[in-house]
């Protein structure tokens, strides 16, 4: 077994954006060193002043270097056939794979990572960065931040872990199949084994331990696994992998559960990673105000944080549908309504609108509130009972006049009549639009599990 032992200096942090700008390969076989390949590279972009000051390398450097084409054989031949070791192999690896395929060569690589190898075979040091690590270790180090001087401390490195490695560890970490190489370098192991694969919430937190992403799944290990396979090499998820430090997670009954948490963890905790549900959040709504003669006015509006509306929809036609059927059912005056959110003058509207021979204002605004009222009523108060999480509990969601108001769960042989003795104690959570229509989907999908007065 033979092992190409890797590091590179780039122009960024990322393999789509950014290239290579100098790498080092030490082929070891197990024993010592056998080969050696050192070069710059010209990254036919300009250096950034931030990488000059950190690596030394600047334009003028690697102006007359070999562009990448011109030893894309060479790096290939070397690379082929063996194991890919380098420190914090997923960003050298992502790198060389890619910008290999860009001159025609598939190549892929069983990998193997001095962070994790060192923090199972070394374990207990407060960082593994290579130079913390070669200070620690007392490995020395030339060169700091040139791919020949970091590729030859790695080297040190490994040849040290190789050398300490009395269980194996190295040979089970290079397995097809293992997926401790696919894991982000700092998070340990032992957390994504032990992670559930039953539905519910998962959380993933940064060195620090605040929480950077939140996630639902029907299996949370499986998941949570996905994150991390395949080649990737958006910045994005690349930054993403390497901020993850630890992960919790939250055993749910359900899945319905499991979306409901997510939606509400997010708007608890905002992470930084988490922007899909934006999108669902509800563009339109009826708003009530008072013009200044008094009469109550119903609009047709888009839905904002500075202002309170009545209630929110998804889509225009719905809340102009809404407002119809208010009008139409209680015979309020049109005129005193507006049912688009178009744009208008002062000037137009009052030409719009014939202010002549307008309803009485008691008797308008009476009817106003009338509707406002049944519609308010109308908004539905049930319990969804479900499976629990074992088999002696069951779980309930509570949804009260149309909006989410909590979940939790109870004893299988509870001796409870009435639903409403379950609410007190549910765990209480704030919902929204898109939480509201899940919980309303849910229920007419599934009748049988919904329950208005007993059990």
């Amino acid at each position: 077994m033979e092992y190409a032992i890797v590091d590179i200096e780039t122009t960024g942090g990322n393999a789509r954006g950014s290239r290579m700008t100098e790498i080092a390969i030490r082929i070891h076989n197990g024993t010592e060193v056998i080969d050696r390949f050192d070069t710059l590279i010209n990254p036919e972009k300009d250096i950034p002043l931030a990488i000059f000051g950190l690596t030394g390398i600047d334009n003028n450097m690697v102006r007359d270097a070999p562009i990448f084409g011109d030893i894309a054989q060479q790096v290939y031949t070397l690379l082929e056939g063996r194991i890919f070791v380098a420190h914090n192999v997923n960003f050298d690896y992502s790198f060389i794979r890619h910008q290999l395929s860009e001159c025609g060569y598939k190549w892929t690589a069983k990998k193997l990572c001095t962070v994790r190898t060192a923090k199972k075979i070394k374990p207990g040091f407060k960082s593994y960065s290579l130079g913390r690590l070669c200070d620690d270790l007392d490995i020395p180090i030339a060169n700091r931040h040139r791919a020949g001087g970091d590729c030859d401390a790695t080297t040190i490195l490994f040849s040290k872990l190789l050398e300490w490695d009395d269980e194996g560890i190295i040979k089970q970490m290079i397995k097809v199949t293992s997926k401790d190489q696919r894991l982000p370098p700092n998070l340990p192991e032992e957390q994504f084994e032990v992670l559930p694969e039953r539905p519910g919430v998962y959380y993933f937190h940064n060195a620090k331990g605040k929480i950077i992403y939140i996630g639902k799944a029907l299996n949370i290990k499986k998941r949570v696994g996905q994150h991390f396979s395949g080649h990737n090499i958006n910045p994005q998820r690349q930054n993403f992998l390497r901020e993850i430090h630890s992960i919790s997670s939250v055993i749910c009954a359900t899945e319905l559960m499991a979306l409901l948490l997510e939606c509400a963890e997010i708007k608890q905790h905002w992470p930084a990673h988490n922007r899909a549900l934006k999108k669902f959040e509800p563009k339109f709504g009826l708003f009530v105000y008072e013009d200044l003669a008094g009469y109550k006015r119903i609009a047709v509006g888009k839905v904002s944080k500075y202002v309170t509306c009545f209630t929110v929809v998804n889509r225009e036609y719905e809340a102009v549908k809404m407002l119809n059927g208010i009008v139409e059912k209680y015979g309020i005056d049109r005129r005193l309504c507006r049912f688009t959110t178009a744009k208008q003058s002062r000037q137009e509207m009052l030409q719009t609108i014939d202010t002549t021979q307008l309803p009485p204002l008691n008797q308008h605004n009476d009817l106003v509130d009338e509707a406002l009222y049944a519609l308010d009523s109308s908004l539905p108060t049930f319990a969804i009972m479900d499976k629990g999480r074992e088999r002696e509990e069951k779980s309930c969601i509570w949804m009260e006049k149309g909006n989410f108001y909590g979940m939790g769960y109870i004893e299988q042989d509870s001796q409870i009549q009435d639903i409403s003795d379950i609410k007190v104690g549910l765990d209480r959570y704030t919902g929204n639009y898109y939480m509201n229509q899940l919980i309303l989907n849910y229920a007419q999908k599934y009748p049988n599990k919904v329950h208005l007065n007993s059990l």
